[in-house]
């Protein structure tokens, strides 16, 4: 079998986890994204829609510490042994633990909800959301590891159901609220409510996996050494997601941090992707790391995936404005100029787990801390310069330059140590996605046709550079 017919039957394999375990991972996800519209139509101010927001990475931020990694920990050891009892032990001793610092991590917050709405919402007037703040972060650390066992013993269909009926829930509590004026108060106390019904429900049907008197302290301890060095990473996923919106709230005000945050959005949609390709990625990686021409194959589907990037964000540019105009009304529409940088962003951080799962192979998985690191603090510096110069398209750029950064280090390390190649032709593919959303941005972001037309001539030019690969793929789909 030649390399070129291996690369693709590994492809094909990754596709088909891709499909099978990540697809059906988002279905819940994409209510949330179809009633942004609505949502913001019933707000008078974009400050309101950024307050919610705001408070929404509170509660993130606030979850991640009380959890501190415990989740992944929990489901690691779930299957170190085929015993009954030993599992229970874990997912109570994993309880046990999570509420203790659920309660502290809550607590802290009521205690300083001043000095955190003034450093969140840039006003202590909002110290009240806060309130509903600390009680979501309870209950959400809480109910990830309630609802463990159900995603553990693969109850796909329960799993899913519960995961829809969450949001549709929330928003038959929050769009009565936002009708009768409560702006501020409506999707924060919508999320309270709709995550207490979840955790009741969970916490009725996984009741068996659960006790106090089965906390384990030695079990604690290992569950630790694989939970405590996770979290660095959570922090740093949560400064490129959230420090634009806090930044921008301080710098300017929060009504361009809830129009940046609508911007967002759009950018959302490739987080759905990113949802999708993490619950296929896991098995294909592991699956295939022993293979003689493994690296040949991670590579290439680096590029793949790069190039597919590519050609969506293209479209993106493209099309921005006009999804904008078409979904929303009054300032909101300002943001469309945000969503092309940040629907590539997460597609890149796509790239880089393909990357760097060449440490993960390896044994070494603190580079991958290091390099998102310098993409974060990079974000951050430039989040300082360009913020007050070009406004939220500014924190949108100094975004996707963070991933950017961290993509090329990794890149560059890998094929240093031999663990990765990079063709010419993807460096010349890079290069192009770069003069073309340069190009965008200065004649035609909000020219439809010039906008279609462009991203109609770079894809033609990625399909010429991999038009040995697209035959392949026709010849596939025409046998099938």
């Amino acid at each position: 079998m030649s390399l070129a017919d291996f690369i693709m039957n590994k492809f094909k394999l990754f596709i088909e986890n891709f499909l099978v375990y990540g697809l059906g991972g988002i279905i819940s996800k994409i209510i949330p994204l179809i009633m942004i519209p609505i949502i913001t139509r019933l707000m008078p101010d974009s400050k309101y829609y950024g307050i919610s927001d705001l408070s929404n990475t509170i509660v993130q931020l606030g979850s991640a510490i009380a959890v501190m990694g415990m989740y992944d920990a929990m489901y690691r050891m779930f299957f170190e042994k085929d015993d009954e009892q030993y599992k229970r032990n874990i997912c109570s001793t994993a309880l046990c633990f999570t509420i203790a610092t659920s309660i502290v991590v809550s607590g802290i917050m009521l205690v300083f909800r001043e000095q955190i709405a003034q450093f969140f919402f840039s006003d202590k007037q909002y110290a009240y959301v806060v309130y509903l703040s600390a009680i979501a972060t309870l209950v959400g650390a809480t109910n990830s590891i309630i609802s463990a066992p159900t995603r553990m013993q693969n109850q796909r269909k329960v799993f899913l159901v519960t995961n829809t009926v969450s949001p549709l829930l929330a928003y038959s509590i929050s769009i009565p609220m936002l009708l009768a004026g409560y702006y501020v108060i409506a999707l924060p106390l919508a999320a309270v409510i709709s995550g207490v019904a979840m955790e009741i429900a969970f916490g009725v049907m996984n009741r068996s996996w659960f006790n106090i008197r089965r906390f384990d302290r030695k079990l604690l301890n290992q569950l630790l050494v694989i939970a405590i060095p996770l979290f660095p990473n959570f922090l740093i996923y949560w400064v490129f997601n959230s420090s634009d919106k806090i930044m921008i709230t301080n710098m300017i005000g929060i009504g361009a941090a809830g129009i940046y945050s609508v911007g967002s959005k759009l950018g959302h949609v490739s987080q759905l992707i990113y949802i999708a390709f993490a619950g296929g990625w896991q098995y294909f990686a592991f699956s295939t790391m022993k293979e003689d021409k493994q690296v040949e194959t991670n590579s290439l589907i680096f590029e793949y995936l790069g190039i597919l990037s590519f050609v969506a964000t293209s479209f993106i540019c493209a099309w921005s404005y006009l999804i904008f105009k078409t979904l929303f009304v009054g300032d909101y529409v300002d943001g469309y100029i945000i969503a092309p940088y940040l629907f590539l962003a997460p597609l890149l951080l796509m790239l880089y787990q393909v990357a760097s799962n060449q440490f993960l192979v390896i044994k070494k998985t603190w580079p991958n801390m290091l390099f998102l690191s310098v993409g974060a603090i990079i974000n951050i510096v430039i989040n300082f310069w360009l913020i007050p110069i070009l406004g939220i398209e500014g924190a949108s750029i100094a975004t996707l330059v963070g991933y950017v950064i961290s993509n090329i280090i990794c890149v560059m390390v890998l094929i240093k140590m031999k663990l990765m190649v990079l063709s010419k032709r993807f460096v010349i593919a890079a290069s192009t996605m770069v003069v073309f959303m340069i190009i965008w941005r200065i004649l035609f972001s909000t020219n439809i046709a010039l906008g279609t037309i462009g991203a109609v001539i770079v894809t033609f030019f990625y399909a010429m550079l991999y038009r040995r690969e697209l035959r392949k793929v026709f010849v596939m789909i025409a046998t099938k």
